[in-house]
């Protein structure tokens, strides 16, 4: 299927022409029908020559100039009408610029009400005026909607238009930009759009704007149901979990986690300067109509502030309209959904700089600024990754040729802050140097820190204790020499200024082993343990342990857990203990 917006001033034929082209009734107001005067947005479609071809019909009319921008917004091609008896007029001109600022390049000029008066003039004055615009050199058709004269050349245009226009992307992320909503009985909540890319299928779950997630029920195009439809397609959604009250023109229908609302966007114009566009004006992109404040960054680059978030990317177009002047004075590139704060002096003329320097290069400013970014997450912004990139991370090139370096001394200074600490989780480095897990992984190999259990070490430290533990160890060596299985008690080792982490890092030194709690020994007395165990009968009980070993409960049955631990003895069901 192709979508095709009508443009156009008031009462120049559009509805007509799309009857004479469908044979159906574009207007569903019966407002519209008895006035004969398109208020809001209608929707007919034809087949010609194996193309499926929906119509939008648009109001021409100044009050409505709105929906007429919320029908062609999310269209890729227009049908530009003028009549032969009434000519160029003003929705005319605001119309064209609306096609212009959209970026609509595909289209046909359609000259109305050719029985009525000689279209010729009419034809080349509305050539002349649409050729430096978007839509360039179109083919131009003049005919009666009325008597049907000219109506077969213009389906034969329409299927060489159909030709030109891009095939659609139907694995691209949904955002349906909802132009209708209401209320079925029996089936509750329905929305319509045109679907530009993707694909939608019952039982979907969407994410309604910032809103909840939704579910689709049921779907239809072309006045057909269907289990799934694919862009390029007008589809109405049947939605569970959602009140129409809660639905509004302009809001979306989203693949979930795969976009990103924003209320700042960095712009480029398109048919204006920044200084020459009024501070307050009128955003429309898609559906949505959104007042947005202007600040100008270069002689066409700006920053919009809106005062509503909408979900943009990278790459989207829209316009910039004045409401109280009925003119649209630009159209907009979105080249930043995400920009950063501007608050030095200079910061706009920087930032000007940054965007006139191309699409990689404002890619590559955001995830310098940030140092890190999930590939998802430049996606869900419209850019492509770098080249620069860990895993699922896009890494900023200079951050990560420095990092090795950077961790390094973190781990130095933690080393000097935490000389008896058996080594930096890695945990604390990554939160120290503020890049993700999956990153810090892989720079790890080229700091020469050694990963094991979860923390860091250097693995060519030497162990030495701090001058006031080495004595203090050196003390409990001396005392253990003369007595090997006199451990010092607790009040000694507190008096020696050795606690829990002092007799740590002692133990990591290999000076001391800790049996229990408070409980230590020189690390060969479990070797003289074993020999001194193997004079006694076997079995044998803690108390002939102790006793062989000239040593207190309080040493005896750790030493004895400890040496059933490594194997060198067995605990029998009776509480002896046999050497293996």
């Amino acid at each position: 299927m192709h979508v095709v917006a009508t443009a156009g001033h008031v009462d120049h034929g559009k509805s007509a022409l799309v009857r004479a082209l469908t044979g159906m009734e574009p207007d569903r107001l019966q407002e519209e029908r008895s006035r004969g005067l398109t208020v809001d947005l209608g929707f007919a479609w034809t087949e010609l020559s194996g193309h499926v071809l929906a119509f939008v019909d648009v109001p021409g009319h100044e009050r409505f100039v709105s929906n007429m921008l919320a029908g062609t917004g999310p269209v890729a091609a227009a049908l530009f009408v003028v009549a032969a008896d009434e000519g160029w007029q003003a929705q005319s001109s605001e119309h064209l610029a609306a096609l212009d600022a959209f970026g609509v390049r595909h289209g046909l000029l359609v000259v109305t009400k050719a029985d009525r008066a000689d279209p010729a003039p009419v034809l080349a004055e509305a050539l002349d005026r649409i050729a430096p615009t978007s839509l360039g050199e179109v083919n131009a058709v003049a005919l009666s909607a009325r008597t049907g004269e000219g109506l077969d050349r213009l389906r034969q245009h329409l299927v060489e238009l159909a030709d030109e226009l891009p095939e659609p992307d139907r694995d691209a992320d949904v955002r349906l930009w909802i132009d209708r909503a209401f209320t079925v009985r029996g089936a509750g909540t329905v929305v319509t759009g045109t679907l530009g890319a993707g694909t939608i299928g019952v039982g979907e779950q969407l994410r309604l704007g910032t809103g909840p997630r939704v579910t689709v029920r049921g779907l239809q195009t072309l006045g057909e149901p269907r289990y799934e439809v694919g862009a390029v397609a007008r589809v109405a959604v049947n939605l569970r979990g959602v009140d129409r009250a809660d639905v509004r023109r302009g809001d979306t229908l989203l693949t979930a986690g795969a976009w990103e609302h924003t209320r700042e966007i960095d712009v480029r114009l398109r048919g204006a300067k920044s200084a020459e566009v009024h501070r307050g004006l009128v955003l429309h992109v898609g559906a949505a109509a959104v007042p947005a404040r202007v600040r100008p960054l270069g002689t066409d680059t700006a920053r919009l502030a809106l005062a509503t978030a909408l979900p943009l990317r990278a790459g989207d177009t829209g316009l910039l309209r004045d409401p109280g002047e009925h003119r649209v004075p630009a159209g907009v590139d979105v080249l930043d959904p995400d920009p950063p704060p501007l608050r030095r002096s200079g910061a706009a003329r920087a930032r000007a700089a940054e965007l006139d320097d191309g699409d990689e290069a404002v890619a590559a400013a955001y995830v310098r600024r940030h140092g890190a970014v999930p590939l998802s997450r430049l996606r869900a912004l419209g850019w492509r990754p770098p080249d620069s990139r860990v895993g699922t991370f896009a890494v900023d090139e200079y951050l990560l040729a420095e990092l090795p370096g950077r961790a390094k001394q973190e781990f130095a200074a933690w080393r000097a802050r935490e000389p008896l600490a058996a080594g930096l989780p890695v945990g604390s480095l990554r939160q120290a140097l503020g890049v993700p897990s999956e990153v810090l992984t892989a720079v790890l190999p080229h700091t020469g820190l050694e990963l094991r259990d979860g923390v860091l070490r250097d693995p060519g430290s030497t162990g030495k204790l701090p001058d006031h533990i080495d004595r203090a160890v050196s003390e409990v060596e001396r005392a253990l020499t003369r007595d090997p299985f006199q451990a010092p008690e607790a009040d000694d080792l507190v008096r020696l200024g050795l606690g829990p982490r002092e007799l740590a890092a002692a133990e990591r030194a290999g000076r001391l082993v800790r049996v229990a709690r408070g409980v230590v020994l020189a690390p060969r007395s479990l070797s003289r343990a074993r020999a001194v165990l193997t004079g006694l009968p076997q079995p044998f009980t803690v108390s002939q342990a102790r006793k062989a070993l000239g040593t207190t409960r309080r040493v005896a049955v750790p030493l004895l857990e400890r040496l059933d631990a490594d194997g060198v003895t067995r605990r029998n069901g009776d509480g002896t203990r046999t050497l293996r």
